[in-house]
């Protein structure tokens, strides 16, 4: 078995939509896929083509134990080791199997047609325009730009897990076309787009480096040709667990960072980059100035985004996800529009993340103890774990490794990371909204494409709608 280290977090965000989920029947369901990813040279001569590659490796390698990479010719054999490589760095225990018979799923890159009789998903791109077939190949574009390329990848992961899956999804077909323009989303649009090359993004922040922000920093870090400075603002480190949805992730990041990993993967970038590992008030207080000429958002909260608001930026982003869906929305200062704050006032009252916590790991009559922890950031002691696994009927010895962490990583490692639900083969689902992997890289994507459009005057001028 080549299941990654961090599947029990993988595995709760797919128990958020599939039906009849047990965390055996799941793993005996992904043990026996083998997703082929096919390409050829035309993909590999191509800035687009190689994008495309870079990320659906990325997207399928936090999931599925076992991929089979197929060159379709000499030079796309060549950019194999870069693939395994890449794999590699992201579950060590991946099978990278040989045999072209045993592939179960295909996505295919290029000009060539498909040489294996499973479903396959052909994907490629013009600039900003993404393209997946069901039917024949779709090749890849010349441009250096990242967007529909990186696009097309994560539709073409949706559409695999649709079909891994499919006897557990209520919604959610195979795509047969998708030619969606990241410029305008509007579809089966002409052309490939206008060039963002020398567009200056000015002084723009980028607030949160969390699964979001790693696919907005994956797309800036490709987008040649942009200037300007770029601050980046988080105070959190990567945690193992980050590794099932960050796109940027690898082993060896766990423990660093957030802000260096991104600053890192924009080291060949032109633009000026700046790194805050500080929470936003931290960060605003030290920073002494008020004036904000454009934030993308990528945070994960609504208290959060509400305090970006409150600085009154001249413009903002902001992307999301949840359970059925992801988007972005636009904020200028005064547009006559809602604000981002308005998108995430509260309905009805609101459960304190003490009262939330205590019931997530079924002692509610512990609330004010958990807030005594969250207030002190004490430890958590035996005691505390052994009763927390007696709520759950599961073996104390199970939970013995997190003595000693705050209430608050104990609570998202035990809880939000899976081990509980596998420890109950799935009775206890993971009450949090974990979105796929592909479905936050999509949406980190959109955020620096509107990122892109608004610097360049795109979004002046296309036929720019409001998208959900």
């Amino acid at each position: 078995m080549a299941m990654a280290n961090f599947m029990d977090r993988a595995a709760s965000a797919a128990s958020r939509v599939l039906t009849n989920f047990k965390m055996s029947a799941f793993e005996d369901r992904i043990s026996t896929q083998v997703i082929g990813v096919s390409f050829d040279g035309t993909a590999v001569k191509t800035f687009e083509g190689r994008a495309s590659l870079d990320l659906i490796i990325r997207l399928l390698s936090r999931f599925y134990p076992t991929i089979a990479l197929r060159p379709l010719d000499p030079e796309a054999k060549r950019y194999v080791p870069t693939l395994e490589l890449l794999a590699k760095s992201i579950n060590p225990q991946i099978e990278l199997a040989k045999t072209r018979k045993a592939i179960t799923v295909c996505v295919v890159i290029g000009c060539s047609p498909s040489q294996t009789k499973c479903p396959t998903f052909f994907i490629g791109s013009d600039g900003w325009r993404a393209k997946l077939s069901s039917n024949g190949p779709v090749g890849s574009g010349e441009s250096m730009n990242p967007f529909g390329a990186g696009a097309a990848s994560c539709f073409a992961a949706a559409n695999v897990f649709r079909t891994v899956f499919a006897e557990q999804l209520e919604q959610g077909d195979d795509d047969d076309h998708i030619d969606l323009s990241m410029l305008t989303y509007d579809h089966d649009t002409a052309g490939s787009g206008p060039s963002f090359e020398g567009t200056d993004i000015g002084d723009t922040h980028l607030v949160g480096l969390g699964a979001i922000g790693n696919g907005a920093i994956w797309a800036l870090a490709r987008a040649v040709g942009l200037k300007g400075s770029l601050r980046l603002v988080d105070h959190e480190e990567v945690d193992l667990s980050n590794l099932q949805r960050y796109v940027l992730t690898s082993q060896s990041d766990v423990g660093s960072p957030k802000v260096d990993l991104a600053r890192a993967a924009l080291a060949e970038a032109a633009l000026e980059v700046s790194a805050y590992c500080a929470k936003w008030d931290v960060y605003l207080s030290d920073r002494n100035d008020w004036m904000f000429e454009r934030i993308a958002v990528a945070l994960d909260n609504a208290p959060d985004r509400i305090a970006v608001q409150g600085v009154l930026p001249k413009w903002i982003v902001n992307a999301w996800t949840q359970e059925l869906d992801l988007g972005v929305s636009r904020h200028g200062f005064d547009d006559g529009r809602a604000c981002l704050a308005c998108l995430y006032l509260p309905h009805g009252k609101i459960k304190d993340e003490d009262e939330k916590m205590a019931e997530e790991l079924k002692m509610p009559e512990a609330r004010q103890e958990i807030r005594h922890l969250l207030q002190t950031n004490r430890p958590v002691d035996t005691g505390f774990v052994e009763r927390v696994a007696k709520a759950f009927d599961i073996p104390s010895e199970a939970l013995r490794e997190f003595i000693g962490l705050s209430v608050r990583s104990f609570h998202q490692r035990a809880i939000c990371g899976g081990i509980v639900m596998r420890l109950t083969d799935g009775a206890q689902p993971v009450r949090a909204v974990v979105p796929m992997s592909f479905q936050s890289a999509l949406a980190g994507i959109m955020l620096a494409a509107d990122l892109v459009k608004h610097a360049s005057g795109a979004s002046e001028h296309a036929d720019y709608k409001h998208t959900n």
